[in-house]
């Protein structure tokens, strides 16, 4: 198999999903998902908790394995040989939840990581392209320090510039916001707005839904494991067709 970034071209969707299921156990979390996501696209996931939309992300870089159906990123299908996971996250960057950095090491050794041992860059290089990226997310000035002596905001600024640091042709977010402090969140989502302004395929599940408004060119909703609805933003959110998407937008949107 070669690796995905000879191969990734325009002619393929950068992700397709198509007829994917996955169980755990004798629950069924993804229920025949088909979704092609054209290079530069933004798509923002949405739904109730538990509907599958961090088990949808997870899939497209086998951080979960699924049963049935087919992934392809760049047109290259996603098995299970570890060649071909690898390549593939070489070229899907994701930032979760959680920031997941390593304690022990500075912001700059956590975004250095995976260019050096993944890319088998220089450390000259694995450097000068992580400040480079830490001044892409405006914190380049924390370079030195280590995660647990920034902000929530802060550390999620250095997860996006350590994903980015692999150059990856696709993001993907899961609910990047949902553990910061308000008063953070409109700092990370800034530096995802910049991201999709210069272009990047990104996927996002989020409930932030002024973010869906300005960003996304389609809104997914999921519910018990299946795409219930998709829409451009305008008509996603003036005119919802199912009930389901209605009274999740109530909710949501307090009305």
């Amino acid at each position: 198999m070669n690796d995905i970034s000879t191969t990734v071209d325009s002619t393929h969707p950068m992700i397709s999903m198509s007829g994917v299921e996955k169980w755990y156990g004798a629950f069924q979390a993804l229920r025949n998902i088909n979704i092609s996501v054209e290079k530069g696209e933004k798509i923002v996931l949405c739904g109730p908790s538990g509907s599958g939309k961090s088990t949808l992300i997870r899939c497209i870089n086998h951080l979960e394995s699924y049963q049935k159906g087919v992934i392809r990123v760049g047109g290259i299908v996603l098995g299970h040989q570890a060649k071909t996971i690898d390549a593939v996250r070489r070229e899907v960057g994701m930032v979760f939840q959680q920031f997941n950095l390593f304690p022990h090491l500075t912001v700059l050794e956590n975004c250095m990581l995976a260019p050096l041992r993944a890319l088998r860059l220089g450390k000259e290089e694995a450097e000068a392209r992580a400040r480079q990226l830490l001044e892409r997310v405006k914190i380049a000035e924390q370079a030195d320090k280590y995660p647990a002596q920034l902000s929530g905001g802060q550390q999620q600024r250095v997860a996006i510039a350590r994903a980015l640091c692999m150059r990856p042709q696709v993001m993907l977010f899961d609910e990047p916001t949902s553990a910061l402090d308000p008063e953070m969140v409109k700092e990370v989502l800034d530096t995802m707005i910049g991201l999709a302004e210069e272009g990047m395929t990104m996927i996002c599940v989020t409930h932030e839904m002024g973010f869906a408004r300005q960003v996304a060119d389609r809104v997914i909703f999921m519910a018990t494991g299946a795409i219930v609805e998709e829409a451009p933003p305008a008509e996603f959110f003036s005119n919802p067709k199912h009930e389901r998407t209605r009274k999740f937008l109530g909710e949501i949107l307090g009305h």
